[in-house]
């Protein structure tokens, strides 16, 4: 049992730290029922309640949510163009997002797709000083995808 301040009362029978938090009037509050034995407090109930609730309050305005972004390109991609996809990928992981890169193949372009995977291995290494590729280049139907977290070390 925790008292008012929060100093240890020891372990007791239920009766007497009812009648504790009766004499001190305050409620007797399980703070960790699956204890054993479990851990009570003398606390009054609707201040406990209000802190508790500030807290998750705190803790979800503190979360933060990623979100997948995605950059759709071609196979026959021009270096220029390439660099500007690359600024805004760079942009993105800035930001804390994933980054889906995306090469579409279209008609005659699908015999040609194990040739094109160069064009997403240099997409990640021209940004390897701020992402790292959480998925690897992987063919799905017509597209090859690749996904680029920002690298944790930062």
């Amino acid at each position: 049992m925790i008292g008012t301040e929060g100093e240890q009362l020891g372990v007791m029978p239920i009766a007497e730290a009812l009648a504790k938090a009766e004499e001190a009037e305050v409620d007797l509050v399980k703070i960790a029922p699956q204890a054993n034995p479990p851990v009570c407090r003398l606390v009054d109930y609707g201040k406990f309640r209000y802190e508790q609730l500030r807290k998750q309050k705190e803790a979800r305005r503190k979360q933060r949510t990623v979100e997948i972004k995605e950059i759709r390109m071609s196979p026959n991609i021009d270096t220029n163009d390439l660099n500007t996809k690359i600024t805004a990928a760079r942009k993105f992981l800035e930001k804390g997002n994933r980054v889906k890169v995306t090469i579409r193949f279209r008609g005659r372009e699908m015999a040609h797709m194990n040739a094109s995977v160069h064009i997403l291995t240099d997409f990640a290494k021209e940004l390897e000083e701020l992402a790292v590729i959480d998925r690897a280049p992987k063919q799905e139907g017509r597209t090859l995808t690749m996904i680029l977290a920002e690298k944790s070390g930062k």
